[in-house]
Formats: structure tokens, C-alpha cells, sequence
């Protein structure tokens, strides 16, 4: 589920998993899947104290609210609009609360989950800039304070809420944690990514 994380740019923006058998992470109107965030951390991490960063995050951009489609109502089953929709008709929220965990194995959906958002997405590059003297990182039109980066970070770690399916996190999140806790980015400092 996704959560509300502050932003220097656009006030209070939704950030997270959005369907437990998918590993897509939404960005407000961007979207792109944890493997690739957790790679572009892996990036981030290879830079030195007080370094500069600039690269390109690929993203599916959807601009029309519309297009993206309810949470809530695909959710509780009653509204199925957009890629949302379509991802929740597919993939359909599970029927007793206590399954309501983030899959470890969503990866596996990656091409399922492709083809349907780009029915309503326009494939992008989104500039990431890291500014470590002003502590403030952007992704696209989005700019965060360092500490806003560090929670983002830390909720992929944890698997969101309803966190990962019996504490079992992807290799793929592993491998960013080991990375980031061998950094000397300063980005990083202060990130407890405790088990």
C-alpha cells in the first residue's frame, strides 16, 4: 500500500507497492519497478562523500489521474478504472487480511505488469539529481530532502505496508542493503536498514 511522504516540490505525495503480486512501485504519477529502484540506489551508492550525482531513471509516466485509476474502489473490488483497475482485476486483493503481505516473488509478474501499464503509460527518462551540499535529492519534477529520500529507501526495504510476506526480502533488496551499508555517500548516513 502505498504511502503519503513529504516533498520539497509537490507537498504530500503517494509512494509504494500497490498490489501484493507486483513488485511496481508507484511515484505520484510515475511508476517503475523495485528492481530498478534498488539498482539505481546500487548507483548512488558508488559515489563518495559529498558527491554530486546526475543520471537518468527510466519511468512509465501516466499524467491523467483517470488513466492510473482508484486504488481504493480496485481495492474493496467495487471500481475497476484505469491501469489499477486492470492490474486488481487480474491480481485481485486477497480475501483474508492476514495475506496481505508483499510478495518477495513479484518480479516474476514484470511482463504481465508491463503490458498493461503501457496501454496507459508513456515510457520516460526522469533526471536524478543528487545535490549532497543542499542534502536533496530529485527524481524527475519530484525533490525531496535527504532525510524524504532515506524513508523512501527505507519503505522498500521493509516491503511497504503490509511489509514482505513472512520478513523475506528479494535478493534484489539484499544486495542494495549490503551496497548502501558499504557506501561513503553521505546520502546514506543515518539510514538504519535494522532486520
Amino acid at each position: 500500500m502505498p504511502l503519503a511522504f513529504e516533498s520539497i516540490s509537490h507537498g504530500t505525495i503517494a509512494f509504494g507497492f500497490f498490489n501484493i503480486e507486483s513488485d511496481m512501485l508507484l511515484l505520484d504519477r510515475f511508476f517503475f519497478f523495485s528492481t530498478a529502484f534498488c539498482g539505481y540506489i546500487d548507483d548512488i551508492s558508488a559515489c563518495g562523500p559529498h558527491e554530486p550525482k546526475q543520471s537518468y531513471w527510466h519511468v512509465y509516466h501516466i499524467p491523467d489521474p483517470e488513466q492510473i485509476g482508484d486504488l481504493m474502489g480496485a481495492i474493496h473490488g467495487l471500481h475497476f478504472t484505469g491501469f489499477i483497475g486492470e492490474l486488481y482485476g487480474k491480481y485481485p486483493f486477497p480475501q483474508k487480511e492476514s495475506e496481505f503481505k508483499q510478495k518477495p516473488q513479484g518480479l516474476r509478474t514484470q511482463h504481465i505488469v508491463e503490458a498493461m501499464i503501457s496501454k496507459y503509460a508513456k515510457r520516460s527518462k526522469a533526471l536524478f539529481t543528487m545535490d549532497e551540499l543542499q542534502n536533496e535529492v530529485a527524481i524527475g519534477p519530484y525533490r525531496f530532502s535527504g532525510s524524504s529520500f532515506r524513508a523512501l529507501i527505507r519503505y522498500v526495504w521493509q516491503g511497504g505496508y503490509p511489509r514482505w510476506k513472512d520478513e523475506q526480502r528479494p535478493d534484489y533488496v539484499l544486495a542494495m542493503k549490503e551496497r548502501i551499508d558499504q557506501s561513503h555517500s553521505s546520502l546514506f548516513q543515518g539510514l538504519d536498514l535494522s532486520f
